[in-house]
């Protein structure tokens, strides 16, 4: 794949985030706080780092992408859309009853999508799996997990940061989303799960922190991870509930409701610049 820049991974970016604002406004619901928050992390996946064929998206030695924190659908639709995997006209059936596109991304369904999510807390039990066989098929592939910060509170995430750190799966590159924000509030105030780093380090993890919005920090780290040894990386990406968008902008009451037409029409003046 062509290695993008970052000013052309930037306009990547701003347009997954109004597929992701045309997808929600269509469905009359889904997530799209958490879904905006993502979106500069999985253009540099999709449209960079990761070794994909979107005309085969089952090919064996392809890198595997697991999106745990699954609600926020809309992201990674946008990006398997424009990646070529299905009609980026399809993203406006999001979450119809008779649409393959539904509220949680379902492996059986769509192209591209590598494991069926959306119990939170279950998702990086599933990529140390793919990270095993991995190994024990002696394949080079990478396996890229996004976690919610809010998600982290789960224990399984817990036990599967234990056996990431047991089997030395350094092909495992897991990125926390960390907006700072949930369903009902800020992390602190619900169930807090800082220091991540620390938690994470004590898990034997090899930790780095970026900027989630900034290309370039994500390049590089991204970079990094890959020379990771005997180990698996945490990247903690600080990013913002609703970015791009000023009034969904760390806004908590954005985590999972659909703007109405002024709201919608406003958002994509927005991300479009006017």
């Amino acid at each position: 794949m062509e290695k993008l820049s970052v000013q052309e991974l930037q306009e990547k970016a701003r347009k997954v985030r109004e597929d992701i604002i045309e997808e929600v406004y269509s469905a009359k619901s889904g997530h799209p706080g958490g879904s905006l928050s993502i979106a500069d992390i999985l253009t540099v996946l999709y449209f960079r780092e990761m070794k994909i064929n979107p005309e085969n998206p089952n090919w064996e030695d392809r890198d595997r992408f697991v999106l745990s924190k699954g609600h926020c659908s809309p992201a990674l639709y946008s990006c398997l859309a424009n990646r070529g995997y299905f009609p980026i006209e399809d993203l406006k059936t999001f979450r119809n009853i008779n649409s393959y596109l539904q509220g949680h991304p379902d492996k059986n369904k769509v192209p591209g999508v590598d494991m069926t999510t959306g119990s939170l807390g279950q998702g990086l039990s599933c990529a140390n799996g793919m990270a095993i066989a991995g190994k024990m098929n002696q394949r080079d592939y990478r396996i890229y997990c996004v976690l919610g910060d809010g998600e982290i509170e789960e224990g399984q995430i817990w036990e599967a940061a234990m056996a990431a750190n047991q089997y030395k799966l350094d092909n495992l590159c897991v990125i926390v989303d960390n907006n700072n924000l949930q369903i009902d509030g800020t992390i602190e105030e619900v169930m807090s799960s800082y220091p991540i780093d620390e938690k994470f380090r004590s898990f034997g993890f090899q930790v780095i922190h970026i900027d989630g919005h900034d290309i370039d920090e994500i390049i590089k780290a991204l970079e990094v991870a890959k020379n990771i040894k005997d180990r698996p990386t945490c990247i903690i990406a600080k990013t913002r509930k609703g970015k791009g968008v000023s009034f969904m902008e760390n806004q908590a009451g954005w985590h999972g409701k659909a703007p109405n037409q002024e709201q919608y029409e406003q958002a994509i003046a927005e991300l479009k610049g006017d």
